[in-house]
């Protein structure tokens, strides 16, 4: 990132209160930032990522782990205040997101969404087919953050509870 862009770094305590500011911004309610509050909540593996500039928070990445295949993340949701989209901080939060999973032994990540806005990371729906999940088809697609790490794979993912709020 080029000086002046937002610094990431990982997700406090005392940042929680922003996170849902700018969650709840982002999508124009309030049902993903409960999710994600829900999400830090629990005693599931999270990766939690915030983008920060001029000690404010302006964007946030959350990944969980998921059941049902050893090593898997869902990556949801990334949000980035309306003031401050496309200006790359999605990009650089989910791409933060993805190294921070592979660092922590992560061997795949899920996610439901644009095929053309993720497909830029090596999101694939090809490489999710396998997956037993509610909404099969070209926007839930897969990454594998170690090659061949979902070769074979066919079964159901379990996510974790907060997400049958959604």
């Amino acid at each position: 990132m080029s000086q002046g862009d937002p610094e990431i770094r990982e997700c406090r305590g005392d940042d929680l209160g922003a996170i849902r500011s700018v969650v709840e911004k982002a999508f124009g309610r309030r049902a993903e930032a409960d999710l994600v509050e829900a999400l830090l909540a629990e005693s599931i593996a999270t990766i939690s990522l915030v983008a920060e500039e001029e000690a404010r928070i302006v964007g946030h990445v959350l990944l969980s782990e998921l059941g049902g295949l050893d090593k898997a993340m869902a990556l949801s949701p990334v949000a980035v205040t309306p003031r401050r989209q496309k200006h790359g901080i999605g990009s650089a939060l989910v791409a933060a997101a993805l190294a921070a999973a592979g660092d922590a032994g992560y061997r795949a990540v899920f996610v439901l969404g644009d095929p053309a806005y993720y497909g830029r990371f090596g999101f694939r729906a090809d490489l999710a087919e396998g997956a037993d999940v509610p909404w099969p088809g070209p926007h839930f697609m897969a990454i594998e953050l170690v090659p061949g790490a979902l070769e074979g794979f066919c079964g159901r993912l379990t996510y974790p509870a907060p997400f049958e709020a959604l």
